[in-house]
Formats: C-alpha cells, structure tokens, sequence
C-alpha cells in the first residue's frame, strides 16, 4: 500500500502595510496598525513607533497589555506633521522634501496615533523641560522613604527622577500627608502616600480580572486607591497589581521587608501548579526562595500569573523533606541511610531479575518530559504496566487550568499514559491483589490515596519510591530516593495546548537528593544496558530524536519561551 503526500496551498497572509515616520530625524517605516492590549488591530501610537525605533519614552500610567488612560503626562512628546497648502496638497523644500508643520502642543505619545511623514521629537529642549516639571508635580507630596521602600531598586519614580528630573526640589511647603500601611486584602498592603494615580491597578483588575473592585476616592491633592466600602481586595490575581504599580504604593505581604531586590537572583523557570505552565522568575539569595514573579510570554501567560501559583514555592524549603537515600534492612526492618551508589545496583539488580510483567511503574505527571522519558524505557525493557495520577481543580477564564499537574501531555507523549490518565491504576491495583505484580516503581505519588492502600503494598516484594515530601507510600518503601524540586534542576514540562517549555536551576537540593533523571540515568544503563546522554540539553535531543510527539524539536530551540507541538 503506498501513499502519497499532498501539500495544501494556504492563502499567502496579506501585506502588513507601513507608513514612514521619523523619531528624531531618523526616518522608519512602521506598519500602520498594531495590536492593543487586546490584541486587536488599532492604529499605532506614538509610543509604539517610538520603542520601534529603539528611543524610549519614559511613562507611568501606559502599559502595552491595559487599556489606554493618558494620565500621567510623562511621555508628552513634540511632533510635527508635512505642512498642507491651500490646496490640500503637501507643501515641499527647495530639496523636493515635504515641509513639516511643528505642532505648537506636545502630544501624549501613548494615545496619539502616528500618521504619514509624522515627524515625533522625543529629545528636544522643550521635551526635557516638559518631564522636570511632571516630575516635580508627582515628587511634590511623594514621601522620602526610598530606603525602606520595598520598590527601591525596581521603581520607576526612581529611575525617571535620575534619567529625567532635576537635581533639587523647588517646594519648600508642607507635604499632603495620606493613610500608610493600608491593609487593602489577604495579600496587598497599600501606601497612599507613594500613589501616582496612574490606575494601572485599577485597570489591570477591572479589564483583565474581571473584577471591579478598585477606584479613585476623595478629591484633588486627597485622592487616594480604594477597594469598594465593605470589601476586600481578594481575587486571585491581585499580587500582579504590585508587578505593574510603577512605585512603591502597591506591595506584596509575603515580600514586604524580606530582600533587596538588587541581593536576588532571577532564574527563569515555570509555575508547576497546574497545566498552563505560566513563566516566571524565581528570585532567590544563597539557596533560598524569596518569590515568584511572572516573566512575560504572550503565548501562555502574557505578563500574568495567578496568585495561588506565585505563592506556590515555600513546600520547597519544608524542613521534613526528603533529604537521605533510604533502604529497608534486612527482613521487615526500618528504613536506614545509605549511598546513591549502593541503591541504584541494589535496585538494578532486582529489576534485572524480575520476570517481564511483574513490574508496574507510577509516575507523576509532574515529572519533566526527560524523566518520563527515561520512566518509558524502564518501562519498554521491563514489560511493565503504567500510568499517571490524575489531579483536578477548578480552573477560571483567565490562566487558572482545571489540570493540576504541570506535565499530563508529557506523560502521555512519552507513552507512560496513552489514554484517559489514571485508567490503568485500579489494574495495577487488582495485579498487585493477584500477585502478578510483585514490584512497583512510583515516582512523585502517594498512591496510597489512588486506591492502592497499605494492605497492598504490604503485598510487594519490592517498592521503589521516589518524592520530594514523605508521605504514606514512603513510609512503606524498601528504598527511597529524594527528589529535586523542579527549581532544584533543569528539565522541561509541556503544558496543556501542547507548549513544551524548559526551565532552569535556581537553587540546590538539600542533603543527597538529587535530579531523578539524573539517577534514572544510571538505572537505565544498568538495567537496559544502554548508555544515554549524562547532561539534560543531550537527553532531551535524544528524546526528540525517539518520541515522534517531539519530533524535530531541540533543547537549543525551545529558547526561552517554548515551543507548541501537536497534541
């Protein structure tokens, strides 16, 4: 039987058209609409061309993923547009150029739409003189508490008053004086004082939250943030109020006085707490955790992340995890410490000897797509039977999936799950009943709350366990080896439209514990006794090269934000 391929012809996307400007006398071409914060094609502004042009425009109130307010006035800009005859005709230069018509007004360059042979001055005297004073007006009742500021370092108030602003303050008069330490909700804390009013909180939860809880109170020089009388602040994306405030007015509790951000490193990485895969930055200071933020990626999260999934990273520093490889001693003794190198043969030696189908593998779907991978060959030499455990939640319209486990689509690319995952569970259950099952492997699960109670697993001849946290099935393992954190090694997940997504190391796991597919490495070659690639950039090639789901992708490739698969 033979086939042949068809190609099919795809209409050829129509020309995005493009209009000339100049941003201080330098001519650019710029396409004539461009997405809003929506995404829907609107005419380009001023200060699209301008960040297309590599000149930067400073701004409070303006942010390319919120609707447009105009209210700060720090990107006034000048503008001049070709002069028209009386005849509505361009007027020309002896050189045969168009004459430009300087606008006697500045313009606001975040809500100004550009037009042919605009001419845009970002740089001039009158500009430079524009921003002093719109600094000075936001300085003037702005209180001086930058060192203990948890915005010190990340604030925009700061940067502009350097970059844009004057060297001393003119005002001599008493300061407004407004409410500190605003108890706003369960996760913000509100200082007044440091407000601008530029509403980007107040649009953000509005527009993108869904949830009209934020407004402007008082008057005049008194105005001040508020949630509605009689309400808190409390939806489950508020702590992206305190990413986009551009000062120190909106800050989070659980990082209010912790760290100096300029002391933290940032590690790009992924939120593990369900499906969708947000980006994120893991900020971290010798070994320990001091928070999540969302690092921008228009194809998952965008600039957002949700507020369960930010606060989803202190189980990783639990002072009860699992930090010794453990072994059973001999008879139905307790467990004991041991090395890496004595569990891994012992291990290997069992599993060599175990009759094909006497071995059932669970593994979490929290693993990275390179473990599950290596999971799948023990699993293909062993005859065994697997499967995944099923995680569920409530999901929401915005980033929230109903999947709670980071990696379902990588458990069942990788062929550990090939249909409805945990369908296989009630029989390997019923197999362990049966005595035909006589070892079991379960990676980052309790199982013992999947239907596969301690009456069963008390029925093995050998249980290999692998997890982070103990739980009631390493209890009752004959070996234990401790896990890393997702934030403790590298790896990738793919998440639930198919995005596969690597993320990076940013802290080291405590005592012995280490990577599993570093140790399922090891237990590959011995049982196998095929060799695999010791670094994760060679073993996910590898696994590309061997698993059509991930067929011609590359650790190199993915880049920071990932790539979409078919699933």
């Amino acid at each position: 039987m033979s086939t042949t391929a068809t190609t099919e012809t795809k209409p050829a996307a129509p020309a995005i058209e493009k209009i000339k400007v100049k941003v201080d006398g330098r001519e650019i071409e710029v396409p004539k609409l461009m997405p809003d914060w929506t995404g829907k094609l609107t005419p380009t502004t001023m200060i699209q061309a301008c960040e297309l042009a590599k000149t930067d425009v400073p701004h409070y109130c303006y942010h390319p993923k919120l609707p447009i307010a105009g209210n700060c006035r720090m990107c006034l800009v000048e503008f001049g547009t070709p002069a028209l005859g009386p005849d509505r005709k361009p007027v020309l230069n002896p050189d045969g150029t168009a004459k430009i018509a300087k606008s006697p007004r500045p313009a606001i360059a975040c809500a100004t739409p550009i037009s042919p042979g605009m001419e845009i001055y970002n740089n001039t005297p009158t500009v430079k003189q524009m921003r002093e004073g719109v600094l000075e007006f936001l300085l003037i009742n702005h209180p001086l508490d930058c060192p203990i500021c948890d915005q010190a370092g990340e604030c925009k108030l700061q940067e502009y008053s350097v970059d844009y602003g004057q060297s001393a303050s003119r005002f001599a008069e008493a300061k407004v004086h407004k409410p500190k330490a605003v108890d706003l909700g369960p996760r913000i804390m509100l200082d007044d004082e440091r407000c601008i009013l530029c509403t980007r909180c107040v649009r953000f939860t509005r527009d993108v939250a869904g949830d009209d809880k934020l407004g402007i109170v008082n008057r005049g020089s008194y105005n001040t943030i508020a949630a509605y009388p009689g309400t808190q602040f409390d939806n489950n994306y508020t702590l992206n109020t305190v990413d986009i405030c551009p000062v120190g007015a909106l800050t989070s509790k659980d990082f209010r006085f912790q760290m100096r951000v300029w002391f933290l490193k940032e590690t790009k990485s992924l939120c593990n707490s369900c499906g969708t895969g947000c980006n994120v930055l893991v900020s971290s200071r010798e070994e320990k955790m001091y928070r999540y933020t969302p690092r921008e990626n228009d194809a998952v999260n965008g600039p957002w992340m949700c507020d369960a999934g930010r606060l989803n990273y202190k189980w990783v520093g639990r002072a009860d995890r699992l930090k010794d490889v453990l072994m059973r001693g001999a008879g139905q003794g307790g467990l004991v410490k041991t090395t890496w190198l004595t569990a891994i043969n012992d291990i290997s030696d069992k599993l060599k000897r175990a009759p094909a189908g006497s071995v059932a593998i669970v593994a979490s779907a929290r693993q990275t797509n390179e473990e599950l991978y290596l999971l799948a060959k023990l699993k293909a030499n062993l005859g065994a039977l697997s499967d995944s455990v099923e995680h569920t939640g409530e999901a929401d319209r915005l980033l929230v999936s109903a999947d709670k486990n980071p990696n379902t689509n990588g458990a069942r690319l990788n062929g550990i799950c090939y249909t409805e995952i945990g369908s296989n569970l009630p029989q390997i259950a019923q197999g362990i009943q049966s005595g035909k099952i006589k070892t079991l492997i379960v990676f980052g699960e309790d199982v013992t709350t999947q239907g596969i109670g301690a009456d069963l697993l008390a029925k093995l001849d050998t249980l290999i366990v692998s997890d982070i946290l103990p739980n009631a099935t390493t209890q009752l393992a004959h070996y234990v080896l401790p896990g890393a954190a997702h934030v403790e090694k590298r790896g990738s997940f793919t998440n639930t439209k198919g995005r596969v997504q690597k993320f990076m190391k940013a802290v080291e796991a405590p005592g012995d514990a280490r990577a599993e597919w570093e140790f399922l490495h090891d237990l590959v070659h011995n049982v196998t006794g095929k060799n695999g690639y010791v670094t994760i950039e060679g073993l996910f090639n590898q696994m590309a090269a061997e698993v059509p789901g991930f067929a011609g992708l590359s650790w190199a490739g993915l880049g920071d934000t990932g790539v979409t698969v078919t699933i």
